[in-house]
């Protein structure tokens, strides 16, 4: 039985024409083979999986070859390549930086430097994950970087470029490699599918190449998971459900809802992601990301940046037609802010839902909610009353007596009414009997004319006005309890922890801050405070006023700029120190 090799070893590249994604940086390498103009240090840089050990390998092989092609491309068929292919040639060295990071595995590569090829014009030393090297390893290997022997060439590998230092970048020739896009990778994931006699949909090998996130052999590790679950048959259905991927239907689903104002469906589709597994920040940021491919697919300069194939570029050029750009953006912007905020939330659930109601509302609030108008709030359909019901409008009770209809009663003679006759139908006045006087309100225009907001005020009864005795010490320890209990407000606490109040009445107190943002935002909470300090001495009378403080700023309400200052000023040299290098406060 013959053994089984994964995907990712079968198929690793052996030419450079075998090479996924890299064609510029491939045609590069070969035609510096063919003129012979070879660099003595190499750098290849990119992220996992997109190819820099590969065609180092392919690099070491083909400058060795006996019978190079007229393509550029090692014949694989001379003893040098053949040595090469069989993993026994001595004139490649690979070095893993990662756990061979010391100045001693750096020295004892130096000697293996200082011994000529045995077979073939060249030495090839790969060292991988380069970055891993200690400063003191990076120091030891400079010279012989800079100065190799002529039949010694360096090929330097990373992921992470800025940790390498400038001396050692210096030197080498440096290659950055591009990730390798959708397209590419579900071609090349095709070939492979094609030789090991596995069928599978294209829009499953678009998935799977998303997936992989720009990495080839991260891509083929998941073809074999795929195909190895689904028996030889990768379908669309079984690799998300093996790979546990949200089916963008959901999305479309989501944004059919968002257009249609339709907060319950929206809810429940969201219900149902959850149901499944899915965690929630991982669905804001699929959710995400499918808004931003719908702004890109709304326009034909940026449709070919979307990295899908072409069945679903059209689909999501067809719902990106329904969406208005301020939707998009709006959309982009709440999915952005609700990820920010997941990990201090309480609870998430709660914050997830709020966003999807806010993108049923998009272009709202605004200035007025009637819910009339283009960008006003709708109606929720699942929260209105049933068809054919009108909604009953809640009434202020007025605290005025409402008429009673009665015959008309005798008016007394001293009572005149001429002032209310344009407001009032004239009537004929009774002739006046021997009844008694009776007690008649006064009328007047005002009472006649006011609302009903000021009856039920008038009609309230007034509390009694507390005044009790206090002492200054008494405000000043309410003062401190008041910071001590709304501990959360921390720019309005810090405010208040530098001033105090100070009494300039019988029960007026002043309160002296040092600039007009702290003033600010003192009179916002100015009144809280107030009532918090009649409360706690059980007086009504006592007023606060805050006013900005005369002479100059206390040091600890300094910005930076005024700390910068006042070191200079105290010492000249660091303030020389300063002006010499130019620094400036970021």
């Amino acid at each position: 039985m013959e053994h089984y090799i994964v995907s990712a070893r079968k198929y690793r590249p052996s030419t450079f024409a075998s090479v996924v994604g890299q064609p510029a940086l491939t045609a590069t390498l070969k035609n510096a083979i063919a003129s012979d103009r070879l660099a003595h240090a190499y750098l290849f840089c990119g992220s996992r999986g997109v190819g820099k050990t590969s065609c180092a390998r392919i690099f070491a092989k083909t400058i060795n070859c006996e019978n190079p092609g007229p393509d550029g491309e090692a014949c694989n068929n001379c003893s040098s390549c053949a040595a090469f292919n069989e993993g026994r040639s001595l004139n490649v060295v690979e070095l893993d930086a990662a756990s061979h990071n010391s100045i001693e595995d750096i020295r004892s590569m130096i000697e293996q430097v200082q011994l000529p090829p045995t077979q073939g014009r060249y030495r090839v030393f790969i060292i991988d994950e380069v970055h891993m090297l200690s400063t003191s390893a990076f120091n030891a290997f400079l010279k012989t970087l800079e100065e190799p022997p002529s039949y010694v060439i360096f090929i330097l590998a990373t992921t992470e470029k800025h940790k390498i230092i400038p001396t050692i970048l210096s030197r080498c020739q440096i290659y950055d490699f591009n990730r390798i896009t959708v397209r590419d990778m579900v071609d090349h994931l095709s070939y492979v599918a094609r030789n090991e006699g596995i069928t599978a949909d294209p829009a499953a090998l678009a998935v799977i190449a998303g997936k992989a996130d720009g990495a080839m052999r991260d891509a083929l590790s998941i073809f074999d998971q795929v195909a190895a679950s689904s028996r030889g048959n990768i379908t669309y259905q079984s690799t998300i459900d093996n790979l546990n991927v949200l089916d963008h239907a959901y999305y479309k689903r989501l944004i059919d809802a968002f257009l249609s104002n339709n907060v319950p469906e929206a809810l429940l589709i969201y219900k149902q992601i959850r149901d499944k597994g899915f965690d929630s920040q991982f669905f804001v940021n699929g959710l995400a990301l499918y808004i931003r491919d719908l702004m890109l697919a709304s326009g034909q300069q940026t449709l070919p940046m979307l990295e899908v194939p072409d069945q679903m570029r059209a689909e999501m050029a067809a719902t990106a037609s329904r969406c208005r750009p301020e939707f998009l953006y709006k959309a982009m912007d709440l999915c952005n802010e609700t990820d920010l905020n997941y990990r201090q939330a309480s609870n998430k659930q709660f914050l997830v839902e709020l966003m999807l109601i806010k993108l049923c509302q998009p272009l709202s609030p605004s200035h007025s909610d009637s819910g009339d108008g283009e960008g006003q709030l709708k109606p929720i359909a699942a929260f209105t009353e049933p068809h054919g019901v009108e909604p009953q409008p809640l009434r202020r009770q007025s605290a005025q007596p409402q008429p009673v209809a009665s015959a008309p009663s005798p008016a007394p003679a001293s009572y005149d009414i001429r002032p209310l006759e344009p407001m009032v139908a004239a009537e004929p006045r009774p002739a006046m009997t021997a009844r008694p006087r009776l007690r008649t309100p006064e009328l007047s225009l005002r009472k006649t004319l006011t609302r009903p907001e000021d009856a039920v005020d008038a009609a309230a009864p007034h509390a009694d006005v507390r005044s009790a005795s206090y002492t200054d010490a008494a405000v000043t320890d309410s003062w401190q309890s008041y910071i001590q209990s709304h501990n959360t407000a921390r720019l309005l606490i810090n405010i208040m922890r530098n001033c105090s109040p100070v009494r300039t009445g019988d029960d007026s107190f002043r309160v002296e801050v040092e600039n007009d943002i702290q003033l600010n935002l003192l009179n916002d909470n100015l009144s809280d405070i107030t009532s918090y300090l009649r409360d706690a001495v059980i007086n009504d009378n006592i007023t606060l006023d805050a006013v900005i403080k005369n002479g100059p700023s206390s040091p600890k309400t300094w910005t930076e700029r005024e700390v910068l200052d006042h070191m200079k000023r105290t010492n000249p040299d660091f303030g020389a120190f300063v002006d010499d290098f130019n620094l400036t406060l970021l």
